[in-house]
């Protein structure tokens, strides 16, 4: 039976306890946390440095039975110290997270390579699988640039190849490509729609992933054949950041949709 999560993105304006709260009520057993921002100045859940926060998510969480599944985000640059890190890590240790979201920044293969194998050691006392998530404006933009990546790092026994429907039909990237990817770096995958294809500017996918995703069955993404490709029991994050529907319905809606609508296309 699958099991899904709530990812930060599908309910960005709730704080985590009610962020929880609202996974618990429309059917999710998990929920995904984005405890450092993606970028500089852009939002993000308090929780690390806020007592009162984590008190209250921790009895959210016992009462409710909802558990983290990941926690975002981990950027490898040109600049990269793990230090900077540290806390965000030990959130996820206290939170008992699964995985941490890695991006891709840095154009240097080799330095690159060299410091996915550092982050993927330096995570395995905390407990977590450092997933890189290719996307087609990053350094790792496709399905065989993250296996590379993999390989080059030496394959760390917590290495992850997070995909991500979105980045999958708007990268070189090909079913055959994630068929390639073996099953042992497979951690969680994310689901949503929207419009396929190649000719996308940075700007416009960049806008679409943060707020303008579409339901599954929506758009033109081959979500039946992508995730046919897939463990079939392989965790499934939700992440469909739609900002004007999300207004309009509710999150909590805007949640439970979302929900129903993946399980529309995975379940049949």
């Amino acid at each position: 039976m699958r099991c899904y999560s709530l990812a930060y993105l599908t309910a960005s304006n709730s704080t985590i306890p009610e962020f929880i709260q609202i996974a618990s009520q429309v059917g999710y057993a998990f929920v995904g946390l984005r405890l450092r921002p993606n970028s500089p100045g852009a939002p993000f859940q308090n929780y690390v440095d806020d007592v009162a926060i984590q008190n209250e998510t921790k009895k959210r969480l016992d009462d409710t039975g909802v558990k983290v599944f990941d926690i975002e985000i981990i950027r490898i640059g040109e600049q990269f110290n793990l230090s900077d890190y540290v806390k965000l890590l030990e959130a996820g240790a206290k939170l008992k997270a699964k995985a941490v979201l890695v991006a891709a920044d840095d154009t240097d293969e080799n330095r690159l390579a060299d410091n996915y194998a550092r982050l993927c050691e330096f995570i395995m006392p905390y407990g977590l699988t450092g997933n890189i998530e290719f996307m087609p404006w990053t350094a790792v933009n496709n399905a065989k640039a993250a296996l590379k990546l993999v390989a080059a790092a030496g394959s760390p026994k917590n290495a992850g190849i997070l995909i991500d429907a979105l980045h999958f039909a708007r990268s070189a990237s090909s079913i055959q490509d994630i068929n390639a990817v073996p099953a042992e770096f497979l951690h969680y995958a994310q689901i949503c729609d929207g419009a396929s294809g190649l000719h996308f500017t940075n700007e416009q996918m960049i806008h679409d992933a943060r707020q303008e995703r579409l339901l599954p069955g929506e758009g033109s993404i081959d979500l039946a054949n992508l995730f046919a490709s897939l463990p079939e029991e392989l965790p499934i994050s939700v992440e469909i950041p739609n900002f004007k529907r999300a207004k309009a319905m509710g999150e909590k809606e805007w949640a439970k949709c979302s929900l129903e609508r993946s399980r529309q296309i995975l379940e049949l």
